[in-house]
Parts: structure tokens; sequence; C-alpha cells
């Protein structure tokens, strides 16, 4: 029987339902009075809901706070001229950053304190920071709404006041490299709109009087609605590059650094399908491209040849069926390259010390401290350096930062992050498990736990993306601790869609391949269960943004598989938002999911667009979460889902709410207000699994 609104007399979704529009189209209008009041009542319902739990979500904060390092001081980077570093005291949400000449650290200043920025405002997001040539100018953008529309603002070092130079533009900034004392340049970029980056802007700075704006200068638009433009600039600081490009195709523009007013140069004209990317070393350039598999290969320049009709770029490596390589960074002794191997789903580094005639005189990936990992190369300013900063973390292990000589090898730790309390991280183990998909294809899954729990299967929280061709590599989470210290498991489930075994395992999750991923999710919960690692009655399903798609489609299908689903700032209203192109995002979505324009595709899209495939049957419990300012997935979603579901929920679990009025796709943007969030969904996620009254003892371990 289908349910209707009396059925559930009292709830916001039958308070507020109106006959004629079913399907609470009348959520997306931002400024009637009876959206905001909806979105108030089901909050309220929620907060009824959970008093029962604020206890718990107080304790789970607490324990967080006591397991982490509150005052951080970053890692100290050197320039030319000044090293820099941050600092964020034990009780600030923001850092303040410091400076002082390299080699006379008693001269240290503060000389940007994004705190006291931040204090008047409910929200405050900083987009970028960039420092000018000479490092005596600072320029940074900052959001104060949620709604990705950033200010601009320059200062003078260290003590300049700040002017404000542009509103309503991009968050990113990128210096030219042709400074005086009096002058300089930076670019920018500005959205159309639908809040697409369709611009991008040189910005000429009178240094000696920065308030006397000069109108900006266009550099280069991009008209294609489906295409995003970014700016960014190679480590030798020759080139500024102006990239286009959309979800699988690119586009990229040379501009000399230190004459940016010349007329941006192509290096090659877009191709349908035909992604790269571009790196210099004086002397040659270096292209990243699929243009001849789908795994990339890498080629080179000579700089000379860059002008020339028919340039002739010559392959360094070739592809290849085994490995995908992710990225290339050059310094003037090489190259470091990013590869990722497909059987294991590893990211390996690569380096590659090339002569004069890009002869290879050394070829050697770095060594890994455990499989799975994360291992990747920080920022290095210096082009000429040969001591790189590496960051390494895991599952168990947390975040740890290294100087790798690349003279000697000799690897010293810098850095490693912390972590107090009970539960410490010699007393997890991770586990890589893979799962057999509908069609044969084996699904990997990544589990940590407690080791003194891993003979016997565990409540779980099953954590799914899968999409755009992101991998969720293993990271470490301090908030995560609470949960496994209760007896819980955390899983990642590494669908199709995602990026973990290279690009065809993206390709095979998109477009008319979208059903895998789903099959994959569904896969691995099966594992889990069949594995003895997860106990089937208690696994909790977890996903944010496109993987609340993944998992509201999922709990369409199969409600019975999971005790309760988490959805964060979800995308769920997928067909009617690819029907707009009026929204952001959905003209650059068109590459992922389809342009529904084709009946074909509307068809298949709607066969799993999670609002549109609600129906009358037991669900089970839902937290979803949605953000008021949020420009990527809009708060009608999430709201429009909550409804529905509700009027349709035939069994007894909660369907719950909650819609923060102040924050947009991110969420909180002070950390504290962020690990309440991240506190508040726990407590959901412990009751749901039954672990909300018990806390399995752990050998106490003494404190570092």
């Amino acid at each position: 029987m289908k349910a209707q609104p009396s059925m559930h007399l009292g709830l916001p979704a039958a308070r507020y339902y109106r006959a004629n529009d079913p399907k609470w189209h009348w959520l997306e209008e931002r400024d009637d009075p009876e959206v905001t009041a909806f979105l108030e009542a089901a909050n309220q319902q929620q907060a009824e809901w959970f008093a029962p739990l604020e206890k718990l979500e107080e304790t789970l904060y607490q324990s967080h706070l006591a397991r982490r390092e509150l005052a951080v001081t970053s890692l100290k980077t050197t320039l030319d001229h000044f090293t820099f570093w941050s600092e964020t005291a034990a009780k600030d949400d923001y850092a303040c950053w410091w400076r002082y000449p390299n080699a006379q650290p008693e001269q240290q200043e503060c000389f940007l304190d994004v705190n006291a920025r931040a204090i008047e405002h409910d929200f405050y997001d900083m987009g970028d920071m960039a420092l000018s040539p000479d490092e005596q100018w600072l320029a940074w953008t900052e959001d104060t709404q949620g709604d990705e529309r950033f200010t601009l603002w320059l200062k003078a070092l260290p003590n300049g006041t700040p002017v404000q130079l542009l509103s309503d533009i991009g968050a990113g900034l990128c210096w030219a490299e042709d400074q005086t004392a009096n002058s300089a340049t930076l670019l920018f970029t500005r959205f159309d709109d639908t809040q697409r980056p369709d611009s991008i802007w040189r910005l000429p700075l009178t240094l000696n009087d920065p308030s006397a704006l000069i109108a900006p200068e266009l550099v280069l638009r991009e008209e294609d609605p489906e295409f995003w433009l970014g700016i960014g600039k190679t480590r030798s600081r020759s080139w500024l590059l102006l990239e286009s490009g959309s979800k699988d195709t690119s586009e990229i523009h040379l501009l000399p650094a230190h004459s940016p007013a010349e007329a941006p140069q192509c290096i090659q004209p877009r191709q349908e399908g035909v992604e790269y990317s571009i790196d210099h070393r004086p002397g040659s350039f270096y292209r990243l491209h699929n243009q001849s598999g789908a795994h990339f290969q890498l080629d080179f320049l000579s700089e000379g040849e860059l002008e020339q009709r028919h340039s002739k770029w010559q392959t360094l490596i070739a592809h290849r069926e085994e490995a995908t390589l992710e990225g290339v960074d050059a310094f003037s002794w090489g190259l470091m390259l990013g590869e990722r191997d497909h059987a294991q789903a590893q990211v390996r580094l690569r380096r590659l010390i090339l002569d004069d005639q890009h002869a290879c005189t050394l070829d050697e990936y770095l060594a890994l401290p455990e499989q799975p990992c994360s291992q990747m190369l920080e920022d290095a300013p210096h082009f000429d350096s040969q001591i790189l900063r590496l960051r390494e973390e895991s599952f168990t292990q947390p975040p740890s930062w290294f100087a790798l000589d690349l003279t000697s090898g000799h690897r010293t730790l810098l850095k490693r992050a912390p972590v107090y309390g009970n539960l410490q991280p010699e007393q997890l183990i991770s586990r890589r498990l893979w799962a057999t998909s509908q069609d044969g294809e084996q699904v990997p899954v990544s589990v940590v736990m407690r080791a003194d729990l891993a003979d016997q299967p565990l409540p779980t929280l099953l954590y799914g993306y899968g999409a755009y061709g992101e991998a969720l590599d293993p990271w470490f989470s301090i908030a995560r601790l609470e949960l496994l210290e209760r007896g819980a498991a955390f899983a990642v489930a590494h669908v199709r869609g995602g990026g973990e075994r290279g690009e065809p395992w993206y390709l095979n999750g998109k477009m008319t391949h979208k059903e895998n991923s789903f099959n994959d999710f569904l896969a691995a919960r099966e594992a889990l269960v069949e594995q003895r690692v997860s106990d089937p009655k208690h696994i909790v399903a977890y996903g944010a943004s496109a993987g609340g798609l993944l998992v509201g489609t999922c709990i369409n299908r199969a409600p019975e598989a999971f005790c309760a689903a988490l959805l964060d700032v979800p995308f769920l209203d997928v067909l009617r938002t690819m029907q707009n192109p009026e929204l952001p995002l959905t003209t650059a979505e068109y590459s992922e999911w389809g342009n529904p324009e084709t009946p074909e595709v509307a068809e298949r899209i709607g066969g799993y667009s999670p609002i549109d495939n609600i129906k009358p049957q037991a669900y089970p419990a839902l937290w979803i979460e949605g953000s008021w300012f949020d420009t990527r997935v809009s708060y009608w979603e999430p709201a429009k889902f909550y409804a529905q579901v509700t009027q349709q929920q035939q069994g007894p679990a909660p369907i719950m709410m909650r819609t923060d009025m102040s924050s947009g796709h991110g969420g909180a943007s002070g950390r504290f207000k962020a690990w309440r969030d991240t506190a508040r969904q726990d407590a959901f996620i412990l009751w749901a699994l039954g672990l909300d009254t018990q806390a399995l003892p752990t050998t106490e371990l003494s404190t570092p």
C-alpha cells in the first residue's frame, strides 16, 4: 500500500505536504518562507529525536579533542627570501601565518591572522593565498557565506592594511613573474551565471598605491558550457598555464610568466575524450596524455619547436596496460611521476633523472612503508631542489612527513602527527579484501579495525564514493578512532567510477556503465559478510555528495542490506538537476552522467536517480544532511528526498534530516564546528550499530 501523509501525522512531511506537488518541487523556491519553515521543522524533529544521544555526542567530541594535537605548527617552507609557516593555537579555528628572513629566525613575525579575519563571520573559508615573486605582497581570496563566491584582498607584508580589490570571483590566484618595484600582475577567474569559471582575467597592480585599481583585462574566455577554466604556473616559473577542461577533455594555453600581456598560445587544440597536462624544464615541455591509450603516456617536446606548425612530440614513457601515469612534476634534474598500479590499486612515486638529451640515467620507484598506503609529493617550490618532502599515511598510521635527500637517498622524519589516548596505531590492523561484482569484476575493499577484534564479525561503517575518477586512497582519521575503539570496523568500497585501479576503473563506472558502481557497492557489503568481517545486521552505509547518489540508489534497491545510512550533502535529484542547465555544475556534468535531452539518456539516469526511485518499503534509519548555501548540491535535493522517503516509509526506522543554515557544500568552516558535526554523525552511527551504550576495553598505552 502506498503511504499517505496521514500515516506520518505531526512530521514535517505531513504538515507541509502539498497534494498538487507530490514531488515537493516547491522546496526549490528559496524565497518562499515555507521553505525555511519546513527545513527548520525538520531540524527540530531531528533535534528532538537526537536528544537522548546528546550525551554521547559530547563524549565523542571531547574524546576527539583529547586524541589530537590541538596546537598545530606546520612544517617550515624556505623560499627565496623568507621562511614561511603557520601556527594554529589550541583554542583557535584558524591559523596565523608567520615568516622570518632566511637564516634569521629571531626576526619572526605574524603577517596574517586568519582567526581574526574569521571571527566576525558565521562562515569563513580561505580560498587561496599567493605570495608575490619578491615575497613582500600577499594576495588571498575569502568566502564569508559558503556559496563559493570569493573576495580578493591584497596587503603589503608584514603589516600593511588589507585592501579589498574585487568581489564575486573564483578562489584561485596566480602571480605573473613581471613584478617591478611599483607594479605586478595577478591572474584570477570569474564565473558565468551558472557559477562556472568561464574566464581568466589579468589584474595589473600599482604597488605604491594598490587601492588605485586598474580595470582587469580579459585573457581568455571559455564559451563551451561543459568546460571550466583554471590557472597555474610551472615550477620553473617560466610559464603560466591557462587550463580549460571538461570531465574528459583538456585544452591548455601558455603565457610567458615574465610577459603576461602577450596573447596566450594553445599547446594542443581540444579533442573530445583527450586529456592532457603540461609541465616544463628549460629547453623542454612535457605532456602527459591519454591520446594513445586510457592509461596515459608521457611525451616531450623541445621548447624551440613549440611555435612550429607541426610540432613533433617524442615518447618518453609509453602507454602500458598494467599501470596509469597520474601526474608529472618537473625539476631541473628530471621528473617525479605518480604512477598507479592497477593490480594493487596502489600509487607509487617514480623518479627519473634525465640528461640534456633526455637519456634516462636513473629510473627508480620510491620505497613504500606498507601496502596499501598513501605516499605523495608535498609542495616543492624550488626547481633545483635535491631534497623532496614526502607525506605518507595509511588506514592504521597517521600522517608522517619526510625529507628525502636525492643525493644520498637518506630519509629524515620531519614530523609525525601525534595520536593521544588509549587506542594507538599499533593496535589497529588493515586488510584488503576483494569482492566479486555482478559481472565478475574483482572490486577492492579496504577495512581497518582493532587488531584484538579481527577474528569476529563486527558492526561496520561502509564508506562509498565512486565518481569523477577520484580515488579513495588510504587515509588516517582521528575521529574514526572513536568508532574503532567502541568495536566498529571501517570499510571503504573502491567501486568503479573512482580512480583506484586507473582510468578504465573510472570509465567503467560512469555514463552507460554507472550501474557497475551500485553493483560494486552492494557486492562489497556481501563480501564483508561472507568473509566474516562484518555483522550482517549492523552495517551502516555512508556517502557524501556523489557518494550520496551511490548510497541513495543502493538503499532504494536493497534497503535490507543496511541497518542505517548517512547521506551527507547528497546528490539525489540527478535527473531533474541534469535537466536544468541554469544550475551550477549541470553542464560540466554532462560527460559524467550524460545529457538527458536525449531520451535514452534521460531513461538511463531516471533508472537510478535516487529521488526518482523511492517506493513504499521499509527503509533503514536515515540521517540526511544538507547546507543552505550549497551551490554544488542544492539544499532542496536532500530536503525533497527526506520528505518523499518519510511519506513512503513502511518500517519503524527513523528518517531524519538536518540542514546547516550557515554553510555550503564543504560543511562547517571552523575546525571545532566541523569536529562537532562529525561527533553528531558518529553518535548516530554508533546508535545504528548498537554501540552507543558500550565501549569495549582496550589496552591502555602511555600518552606520548
